[in-house]
């Protein structure tokens, strides 16, 4: 027996994606006066704050374009948006568990989108 319950569907975000929802249940919990916001949740929000810089629109747009590469698969398109590598080892690093590795080349083309919404 499993404490676990089966996963039903699963959906990569980027951080802002997760900073607009993270807004709507802030509003939300701030309109019930009754209803305290759990520790897990606030850490969440404080989190999306600090970190999500892009806004909803543009995080989707810089996706999309990720995903134009035929090297960037959509769990690491949502990683790159979301870690936005600066240099050839951070970008790198995230393409550390895949069967395979990129050239110089490649590294190269996926840098100079990230530089357009850093």
């Amino acid at each position: 027996m499993s404490i676990f319950k089966e996963k039903v569907d699963e959906e990569y975000l980027t951080v802002a994606e997760t900073k607009e929802i993270l807004e709507g249940i802030e509003e939300e919990r701030a309109d019930d006066e009754d209803r305290e916001m759990r520790y897990e949740l606030a850490r969440a929000i404080e989190h999306v704050n600090k970190f999500a810089v892009l806004d909803p629109e543009e995080a989707r747009e810089f996706v999309a374009e990720l995903l134009d590469h035929e090297k960037v698969n959509e769990k690491t398109a949502y990683k790159i948006a979301d870690l936005r590598p600066q240099d050839r080892d951070e970008l790198r690093a995230l393409y550390a568990q895949e069967r395979y590795s990129l050239s110089g080349e490649e590294l190269d083309e996926i840098l100079n989108v990230v530089k357009q919404y850093v």
